[in-house]
């Protein structure tokens, strides 16, 4: 009899035990459990730790909680100015309801995979080119919008959406190359006559100057000739300062002083010779 009862007892001890091991569930902390009873959606999310489930009764699904960094693959599409691209994306997403995110979709990851890659073509017809080149903000919140409305009823929050890159064809690069560097031939053109507007007035106000003060062209010419020597590979010619020309040509013209008249009886040395 008492074998019996130790032989029952350690039946029921290994059923127990095979019924632990069979009914334990260990949910991570970035992780939370939806519990299917009999196909029936129980209403209590499993948090992370320790749970246990009815073998053969209970199917638990645990739905990862942490963000999702899903690549879009490129896109191509005709923007609304007739220009071929491909655009290729990523999109961030978290799952913030488990229960919906298990009943209402069958994959919410591909759901938001497939959504994304529409959206993305849908972004690419409706813009410019020059909004996919340097206005990537806009876009990027309109494709968060796009993929938001529908993503909340499957319990998935859009946390973030980034267009990566923007491909254009051979032929429309060297086409925007020639344009951007026509522009910056334009602009350096315009700054040019800019700086030599300014310094022609400036060469003015110098000139007038130094019209008023004639020593000053003297002393600028001065400071060119010690610019100039400075450098040792070269010759300097050194011009004949025109002011000293002038000096000479107000000598020239200035009248010679009278000769003494002799007084008479007197005769020149020679004559008298």
């Amino acid at each position: 009899m008492v074998e019996e009862l130790v032989v029952a007892a350690a039946g029921a001890g290994s059923a127990c035990v095979v019924y632990a091991v069979a009914a334990a569930r260990v949910v991570k902390q970035y992780e939370r459990g939806v519990v299917l009873r009999l196909g029936r959606l129980l209403p209590e999310i499993r948090k992370p730790g320790f749970t246990m489930v009815i073998p053969g009764v209970d199917r638990l699904r645990k739905v990862n909680m942490q963000i999702v960094t899903m690549p879009v693959p490129a896109q191509e599409g005709i923007t609304r100015d007739n220009v071929t691209v491909r655009v290729d994306a990523v999109v961030y997403f978290k799952v913030v309801d488990p229960a919906e995110a298990v009943i209402q979709v069958e994959d919410y990851r591909f759901a938001v995979s497939q959504m994304a890659q529409t959206s993305l073509r849908s972004i690419i017809g409706k813009s410019d080119l020059d909004d996919l080149l340097s206005n990537r903000e806009k876009l990027n919140q309109g494709l968060e919008l796009m993929l938001d409305s529908p993503a909340i009823g499957w319990g998935v929050h859009i946390d973030r959406v980034e267009i990566k890159d923007v491909s254009l064809p051979e032929t429309m690069k060297r086409s925007m190359s020639r344009q951007a560097e026509a522009e910056r031939e334009r602009r350096a053109r315009v700054i040019n006559a800019d700086a030599e507007l300014l310094a022609s007035k400036k060469l003015a106000e110098a000139a007038e100057t130094m019209s008023s003060q004639p020593s000053a062209l003297q002393l600028r010419l001065l400071q060119t000739i010690v610019a100039v020597a400075a450098e040792k590979n070269s010759t300097l010619v050194l011009p004949f300062p025109v002011e000293l020309l002038r000096f000479l040509e107000r000598a020239g013209h200035e009248p010679q002083p009278a000769k003494p008249a002799r007084p008479e009886g007197e005769s020149d040395e020679t004559g008298s010779a």
